[in-house]
């Protein structure tokens, strides 16, 4: 029979407050899915320094406390600026001395440090308890171009950060990491509101170690916040990036930047060599969503056949048909749906019927909603008087529920 000591049970209670449940029943379920998640960490890096955390945070659900400690100063001889590590380690000698209830319960720190490194430990052990659905795909991926090789998704509200690879236009998931967003939360309204935007963003540039200040670690990714839909809503800021952190500091707390998103100068590094400046989507969301991959499928279908509707109605000349595909409330940045059509119509009245070419299609679903598509893709146009080629975005609308789409932006991309 394996009887614990007060400090044992005591310290055990810390991981159920972490989780955020509390109850006998509960209790008992976290331990169990702990323990399931042993055969997760067995297959992901052992030596990840949260695998190493996590595996720790396990031990203690079990008891185990000095192999506990021992992971915990394993991953401290690695990752000496890891906080929550320490804190973690000095609650495992404290709780040989005396019975402790929270994580952090030294009695004479400042709480506003501590409570922030609580909320990193229950992001971290929120994500163990629950596991990525692999048989499900990320909502908003409904089609990857063949050009972009890797897809990101950043999930605010549990401050995690998606990796997926583009295999023959669909994702497959490779990793995930932990992140720090803005400090204010999401949904980015302003300069200086200190929130992360959500939306549908692409990688504009990489900025080296030598245009950094240390405290942006040692790379940048800037995204192109605020794109069309957030001009269109009169969203303002700027210099949203995906950023590393400073030299003395493994890790922010999940709120703690001014907007971007932020990650562990290791996981940014890894992440660096699948970013491609212009090319690769980085979509915010406050909220990951997956659906069935025939779901998925099925809206993606849809979509292509609009755009090819598009493309074939241009081509012919068939310009009420063409209109048709245009929302009300069109824009295109600079004017609306009259005054563009009217011009649109003058230039292709002088002109034989174009051939016009689409490849390289990108679909994405607009997180929070189901009514809003973006769709990139490069488009090959040749008249009597003019040929080009140039990269497109389009955003499509759903009218109502049962309506069909509209395009209600184009540009180039």
């Amino acid at each position: 029979m394996n009887v614990q000591t007060p400090s044992a049970r005591c310290t055990q209670r810390l991981i159920i407050t972490l989780a955020g449940i509390t109850g006998a029943v509960l209790s008992l379920w976290i331990t169990a899915a702990l323990a399931e998640e042993a055969l997760v960490l067995s297959t992901a890096s052992t030596t990840g320094p949260e695998s190493m955390l996590v595996k720790s945070l396990q031990e203690i659900s079990e008891s185990r406390m000095d192999s506990a400690l021992n992971g915990i100063e394993q991953l401290l001889k690695t990752n000496p600026n890891f906080r929550l590590a320490h804190l973690i380690k000095g609650d495992l000698l404290l709780a040989r001395a005396r019975p402790i209830h929270t994580i952090g319960e030294t009695g004479t720190a400042i709480q506003q440090p501590i409570d922030d490194l609580r909320e990193e430990a229950r992001a971290r052990l929120q994500r163990h308890l629950a596991p990525i659905p692999l048989d499900m795909t990320p909502k908003y991926l409904l089609q990857m171009p063949p050009e972009q090789k890797y897809a990101i998704i950043a999930d605010t509200g549990r401050s995690r950060l998606y990796l997926y690879k583009n295999v023959d236009g669909s994702p497959r998931y490779l990793a995930d990491y932990y992140i720090s967003t803005g400090k204010n939360g999401s949904q980015k309204l302003k300069e200086g509101d200190k929130k992360t935007p959500i939306g549908v963003y692409f990688v504009t540039d990489n900025l080296p170690r030598q245009r950094l200040s240390d405290f942006y670690g040692g790379m940048a990714f800037p995204i192109n916040y605020p794109n069309e839909w957030d001009k269109r809503h009169g969203r303002s800021g700027y210099g949203i990036w995906l950023h590393g952190t400073p030299p003395d500091t493994y890790s922010r707390p999940p709120r703690a930047s001014d907007g971007c998103v932020v990650l562990a100068n290791d996981d940014l590094n890894a992440l660096a060599s699948t970013l491609q400046v212009g090319i690769t989507s980085v979509i915010i969301s406050d909220q990951m969503e997956w659906v069935k991959p025939h779901d998925a499928a099925a809206l993606r279908r849809k979509l292509a056949q609009h755009l090819e509707r598009w493309r074939r109605s241009w081509e012919s000349g068939n310009m009420d048909d063409y209109v048709a595909i245009y929302g009300n409330d069109f824009s295109n940045g600079e004017q609306k749906l009259t005054e563009w059509m009217r011009d649109k119509r003058q230039g292709d009245a002088e002109k034989n019927p174009p051939k016009v070419g689409i490849s390289n299609v990108g679909i994405f679903l607009y997180p929070g909603r189901d009514d809003l598509a973006v769709i990139n893709f490069d488009e090959e146009y040749s008249s009597n008087d003019l040929s080009n080629k140039m990269k497109k975005r389009q955003y499509w609308m759903k009218e109502d529920k049962s309506g069909s789409w509209k395009i209600i932006y184009e540009s180039a991309a």
